[in-house]
């Protein structure tokens, strides 16, 4: 019988990105997106925080 590998993220639901926006940098909006992720958690939403190039970006996913 063969193992089989599956993605960890099946195993935790779908991602789907649903929108993103580009901030200048700001040292405090990590507890922003942990105030989102915390609060929102149970619509299915999560908040993602990224650094690119002198931007923050925020993305919104919701999880399936």
């Amino acid at each position: 019988m063969e193992d089989q590998h599956t993605n960890p993220s099946d195993q935790h639901g779908k991602l789907d990105l649903i929108a993103t926006q580009r901030f200048s940098p700001n040292g405090e909006l990590y507890k922003v997106v942990d105030f989102l992720n915390k609060n929102l958690k149970d619509y299915k939403l999560m908040f993602g925080l990224a650094k690119k190039e002198d931007k923050m970006v925020i993305s919104v996913y919701e999880v399936d």
